[in-house]
């Protein structure tokens, strides 16, 4: 028996058992449906949670000033002293300097009220230039954020977080109307996207202005030089390490520190959030491995147990074609060309069922970050 005439008599075997052999077609299909869309379904929250870390800031420095001693001799806490300064925000943000860093945003911050007609808020009041809204991973959803020119000249304008907008003017749209802040008028130019809140502050809950106008007109100081803290994009997150020691080594420098103990100001990064990004990507990928391997382990358990099925109820069908010189061969072969015209028929159309649903998935998983 040539190869044509295996492949026609297996072909009739397969369509004489209608039921046996539509059964196993519906189990492959099922099996090769649920891989795919397992795949799919991971792949869209490895994406998801990729996402969200990033937008925790996964390649952040924060970098915050030392803490202060009285003259009674009292330690105030971290952050109390004023040891960071514009101009060291300026000098990171050199490439020469540090050439890893791909952003710099010095911040100055205080608590204030906001007024809008009768309506009042208290909120974080930030102080920064046009650099803040990349290095903090930021969106806007209207209008625009500040930029270079509106810090140059002092501007009285003001972009507010989607908490701090709701609250000061409901359903209105904010862009384009004016907020006193801190008893002073300031103009409404944007408004940032919703990020959420954690459980130890709340982003969406802020107002941003430029920061010569948070130091000359609102918040002010004995030195209106003085940052609360700085904020620094590394280039990836390869080279977070490097732009932190590009950092440490800088500041360290300007502040004429020649021991690492001594530094009068503390470096926090992101390297938990990254070590939790790995960790994350590995247990999703081993879970996907399992349970698509899972289904195509019980599709090719189906397909044996309807062959066995198959091969003892034709023994005397075997028999007879041994009998007419058939060798084990070609029987083998036949119901090796049975098994395959099931497998194929039942890939195809599990592959056809849930490929444009899979795309649909895939479809709305990106319009869920867009939104």
């Amino acid at each position: 028996m040539n190869l044509v005439e295996t492949f026609r008599t297996g072909l009739e075997a397969v369509v004489s058992h209608r039921l046996r052999s539509s059964l196993t077609v519906l189990g492959i299909m099922i099996g090769i449906t649920a891989v795919i869309l397992t795949v799919g379904l991971g792949e869209g929250a490895q994406q998801q949670v990729g996402s969200e870390i990033s937008s925790l800031g996964a390649n952040l420095l924060i970098v915050s000033p030392g803490s202060s001693t009285s003259s009674a001799g009292i330690r105030g806490g971290s952050g109390s002293a004023s040891t960071l300064t514009v101009a060291n925000s300026d000098v990171l943000a050199s490439k020469t300097v540090a050439p890893d860093i791909a952003g710099v945003a010095p911040v100055v911050s205080a608590s204030e009220s906001l007024t809008e007609g009768t309506t009042n808020w208290t909120t974080t009041v930030v102080g920064s230039n046009a650099s803040w809204l990349t290095v903090r991973g930021r969106t806007m959803a209207e209008g625009r954020f500040i930029s270079g020119h509106d810090v140059q000249t002092h501007a009285a304008v003001v972009v507010l977080a989607p908490t701090t907008a709701s609250e000061l003017f409901g359903g209105r749209d904010p862009v384009g109307q004016t907020v006193d802040v801190a008893g002073t008028p300031m103009s409404v130019i944007g408004v940032l996207t919703a990020e959420g809140s954690s459980a130890t502050s709340n982003v969406d809950d802020q107002a941003i202005i430029p920061m010569t106008t948070a130091a000359t007109r609102i918040i002010g100081s004995t030195s209106r030089n003085q940052l609360s803290s700085i904020y620094i994009e590394a280039t990836g997150s390869k080279t977070l390490s490097a732009a932190y020691q590009e950092t440490d080594r800088a500041l360290l420098n300007l502040h004429g520190i020649t021991t690492a103990t001594g530094a009068d100001f503390t470096i926090t990064s992101q390297q938990s959030l990254l070590a939790t990004a790995t960790s994350v990507d590995k247990t999703l990928t081993v879970l996907l491995a399992g349970i698509a391997g899972i289904s195509l382990l019980v599709g090719g358990i189906g397909v044996m147990n309807i062959m066995l099925v198959s091969v003892t109820e034709r023994i005397r069908e075997i028999g007879l074609r041994k009998a007419l010189g058939a060798t084990p061969r070609v029987i083998r072969r036949q119901f090796l060309v049975e098994a395959s015209v099931l497998g194929l028929v039942g890939g195809m159309l599990g592959a056809i069922l849930v490929v444009p649903r899979r795309s649909s998935l895939n479809v709305a998983h990106a319009a869920t970050l867009a939104s």
